[in-house]
């Protein structure tokens, strides 16, 4: 190991514990930052990231990070949203070439999601580095678990650099219907499951028997717990552009399952609702517009009538109250003229199940939805309980 390296590690292991010793309310460390924690396990190796525009180490990105301290970066590995984290939601990645390091960049999203023999030729290890935001339908934990996959077939060893999880303070939602399995859904967790992407990670190891032999080393983060409120300071998608937005979308993504706008295209995506057909329900509106990360806004240029819910964090958190909204979806359902078509089929693989579509159609009460999923929320809470990293919020 270079000697300017062995002395980066010295002084980053003495500024983490020095830190540590002089304030217990330390300033949360991420996983990546903690350099000395990893570097010697890429130290001569061919490594591959899997990394978009939040893997940061203080304010610059892994890759360059890593390129300066002279590893050797075979590969790079993006999930939706490509490798800036400026593409449409649920828009075509194509394969390409970073310009400023000539390193093959590979997307893991659309038909390609899980790396290949090939992808993972010439490679001795797998750097995992995404910011995550703790909710099921979010879909970097599906790329995560198809990269455990491709290094369970492929022997290769796998590093989970954690990152906290901004929605890690609750539980709550259906737990998944394996039946209803997909991309926005692999595993039978709640829509908000209270753990960070390497607790994920370890539990997928743990649960999943295809998984079980896949090497993972975890790097966690320092000063971090489940009560923590932690400001992401990167959008981790085009769409989710601050805190408020962060806290408001467990709730307000299942409007993408219905004919209602959640404001894309607009200043405040997931911070408002509405549909063009709300106006004698809703006195507020808005017009969504082509923009980055919105390039087909449904409803484009329509006025679409319905509410602002939150445009700072404290506002947004008193509303969700540490649970999933259900309010805004069974208002918005009964304002509705067109009840018929209101949800669409990706409603059920948001959900994770039919029951919840059936009990909103039905007017079923708020209060009896949630006791449906309390038996399972409290069976996955144990499961859950073996593979904390982190003081939980409880």
């Amino acid at each position: 190991m270079k000697p300017i390296l062995l002395l980066l590690i010295a002084l980053l292991n003495f500024s983490s514990s020095r830190a540590q010793q002089l304030s217990i309310a330390a300033e949360i460390e991420v996983g990546a930052s903690r350099l000395s924690a990893y570097l010697p396990h890429l130290q001569h190796k061919k490594v591959g990231l899997v990394i978009n525009q939040t893997s940061m180490v203080q304010g610059v990105s892994l890759l360059d990070t890593l390129l300066s301290l002279d590893m050797h970066i075979a590969k790079i590995f993006t999930p939706e949203h490509g490798f800036r984290g400026s593409a449409d939601a649920g828009a075509h990645i194509d394969n390409a070439v970073d310009t400023k390091t000539g390193i093959p960049i590979i997307s893991l999203y659309g038909a390609h999601k899980q790396p290949t023999a090939k992808d993972f030729e010439n490679l001795d290890i797998v750097v995992f580095d995404l910011q995550d935001v703790g909710v099921r339908f979010y879909t970097y934990i599906s790329t995560l678990e198809y990269v455990m996959q491709a290094c369970v077939l492929n022997n290769k060893e796998l590093i989970v650099l954690d990152r906290p999880n901004p929605n890690g303070f609750y539980i709550d939602g259906p737990v998944l219907d394996t039946a209803f399995k997909s991309f926005v859904g692999m595993q039978p967790i709640p829509i908000v499951y209270g753990m960070t992407i390497a607790e994920y990670a370890l539990m997928l190891k743990g649960t999943v028997a295809a998984l079980r032999n896949c090497k993972v080393k975890v790097v966690s983060c320092l000063n971090y717990t489940h009560a923590s409120r932690y400001t992401l300071p990167i959008a981790p998608s085009p769409n989710l552009k601050n805190n408020t937005a962060i806290y408001l979308y467990p709730s307000l993504c299942l409007f993408e399952g219905t004919i209602v706008s959640v404001g894309r295209g607009t200043p405040y995506p997931f911070q408002q609702f509405g549909h063009p057909s709300f106006k004698s329900s809703y006195g507020y509106s808005f017009v969504p517009v082509k923009m980055l990360g919105a390039t087909k806004p449904l409803y484009e240029s329509d006025t679409c009538y319905g509410a602002l819910l939150a445009t700072n964090e404290d506002d947004a958190l008193a509303l969700i109250k540490n649970k999933l909204n259900l309010t805004w979806l069974m208002d918005a359902y009964k304002a509705s003229s067109d009840k018929e078509h209101f949800f669409n089929t990706f409603f059920q693989k948001l959900v994770g199940n039919q029951l919840l579509e059936k009990q909103l159609i039905a007017h079923v009460s708020e209060d009896s939805i949630r006791a449906s999923w309390s038996s399972a929320i409290q069976a996955f809470k144990k499961v859950r309980k073996k593979y904390l990293l982190y003081t939980d919020f409880e």
